[in-house]
Order: structure tokens, then C-alpha cells, then sequence
């Protein structure tokens, strides 16, 4: 173990994968109180361009619709929203309000993370905040009208942008040409 050799990275790599997969991860699901305490965001839908809401409330009659209106806006969280490949931190949903960002199963291959913007009795709706400027996403999703509690993973805490891009790059060559790279 004391010298380079290839047998010596290969048991560092193997440390390091027991390590993170049976430690680390295990230990922060713990800390965070979430199943899921770090995400990578593999989309566009959260995507703000440089004037934030200006643009996302210019094309959607979807927030009129919930009675919201850009000065709703002012105190919630992620102003400029996501893009492909940052690194959210996730910790359990408690006290979930209207602008906050959830992480939820909603019976596709992966979790979805979108805004919440209006709490009923016993559901949650959301949308993602560029779905009607971006081409491949309409509005609002069916699956993202009436989240249960039970769906939801985790509220978004904080973002370190683009380090996921390091799992990403091998994961955008199985996507269509127009899903590929960055979000514009």
C-alpha cells in the first residue's frame, strides 16, 4: 500500500467507494433527515435567464392561475434558479411554504425538483420555473399538480453550481441532440 503500484489504486478506489457509498452517504441521509441529501440537476426546468423572474412570470399565465404574481417573489429562495449541473443540498421537508424548492418522486425514472407554489389540505403543486420557455416542457406537469406528503424527498437548501457536471458528462451522451449541454 506504501508504494505506486496499480494494485495500490485499485484498493484506494475500492476504499474510497466503501467509504462514500457506505459512510458518507448513510451518514448525511442521517444528518439531513432526507433519503436524497444531494442532487445533481440533470435539466433545464429550474433554469433562470439574467433577468429571473421578469422572464419566467412574463410567459406563464400558470402562476396567475395560483393568484401569484412576481411580487411574490421577492423572499423566495434561488432567485436565479438552477442550471444543469449543480449540486443541491437537500435536507428533510418540514415547514414547506410557497416558493420553497422540493425534491419528490412523482413515478418517473428520477425525482423531480421544482417550486412549490400552492399548499391545499392534503397536496402540494409545483412547477418548474422555465418549463414554459423551454421548447421541450409545457406549463405545468400533470404529475406536479397534487404532490402527497409521503412523495416528497427533501426541501433545497443551498447550491454548489456546475460540480455535477463531473457525473453529467458521461450521462448526456445517451440524451437527443437538443437535451444535450448547457441551458440557454
Amino acid at each position: 500500500m506504501k508504494e505506486d503500484s496499480w494494485a495500490s489504486f485499485v484498493v484506494t478506489l475500492i476504499l474510497a467507494f466503501v467509504i462514500i457509498k457506505f459512510v458518507f452517504f448513510p451518514g448525511l441521509s442521517l444528518i439531513t433527515g432526507t433519503s436524497l441529501p444531494l442532487v445533481i440537476v440533470e435539466s433545464c426546468s429550474m433554469y433562470h435567464q439574467e433577468d429571473g423572474f421578469d422572464s419566467v412570470f412574463s410567459g406563464s399565465d400558470v402562476y396567475g392561475d395560483y393568484g401569484l404574481n412576481l411580487l411574490d417573489t421577492g423572499n423566495w429562495i434561488f432567485q436565479n434558479g438552477f442550471n444543469k449541473g449543480d449540486v443541491i443540498f437537500v435536507v428533510g421537508a418540514k415547514n414547506i411554504e410557497i416558493g420553497d424548492v422540493i425534491i419528490f418522486n412523482a413515478g418517473r425514472e428520477l425525482p423531480i425538483i421544482h417550486r412549490v407554489i400552492e399548499i391545499g389540505d392534503d397536496y402540494y403543486a409545483t412547477k418548474g420555473d422555465n418549463n414554459d420557455r423551454d421548447e421541450r416542457v409545457e406549463g405545468q406537469l400533470n404529475e406536479e399538480k397534487h404532490i402527497s406528503e409521503d412523495q416528497i424527498l427533501g426541501k433545497a437548501l443551498f447550491k454548489v453550481p456546475f460540480i455535477g457536471w463531473a457525473k453529467l458528462i458521461f450521462i448526456e451522451f445517451g440524451k437527443s441532440s437538443k437535451e444535450r449541454g448547457f441551458c440557454d
